[in-house]
């Protein structure tokens, strides 16, 4: 292999490098980027919004914002759980067609912050055209366990996102 391909295949895996906020779905582990987070907060009132995907469940006032909120269990084609003590909403700074805006993200619990290095972060497999790939940053082996690292930008985007931001202006 030539010097340069495998000096960009490094530099790409080290850009996925960093500190990255793990929390789990049922018994998966998953991992996004500390810098996506603005907060994280216990579950509360969500106001359903008519004629969304089953997966958005409404919208929430976040200090006089209203933002929306996914749960992440349904986005994935997971059966639905019961929310507990433990079940917490992320609220991710997501870039959409025209900016940033805010997004909750329902999950069963929050982990740890890790901060992962290149070297335990590996490229994901080829699942085929249509699996949640798309959504994927890579794999992180930490502790003989494996964390999907997930992008937010696509988990959070597409129609759907475009959707909403019509309906909250």
């Amino acid at each position: 292999m030539p010097p340069t391909v495998m000096n960009e295949a490094a530099a790409q895996v080290d850009a996925r490098a960093g500190k990255y906020l793990t929390f789990h779905l049922g018994s998966e582990e998953f991992g996004v980027r500390v810098l996506k987070v603005r907060e994280i907060m216990g579950i509360q009132d969500i106001t359903a919004v008519p004629q969304t995907p089953r997966h958005v469940k409404g919208v929430i006032n976040l200090r006089g914002k209203v933002i929306p909120v996914i749960d992440l269990r349904l986005k994935f084609g997971l059966p639905g759980a019961e929310y507990t003590q433990r079940t917490c909403i992320i609220v991710a700074q997501v870039q959409g067609e025209s900016g940033a805006i805010q997004m909750g993200v329902i999950v069963d619990g929050v982990s740890e912050v890790l901060n992962l290095s290149g070297a335990e972060i590996e490229d994901t497999p080829d699942f085929g055209e249509d699996a949640a790939g798309q959504y994927l940053l890579g794999m992180a082996k930490v502790k003989g366990k494996v964390k999907i690292l997930l992008d937010f930008d696509r988990v959070l985007s597409g129609q759907e996102l475009h959707g909403l931001k019509e309906m909250l202006h």
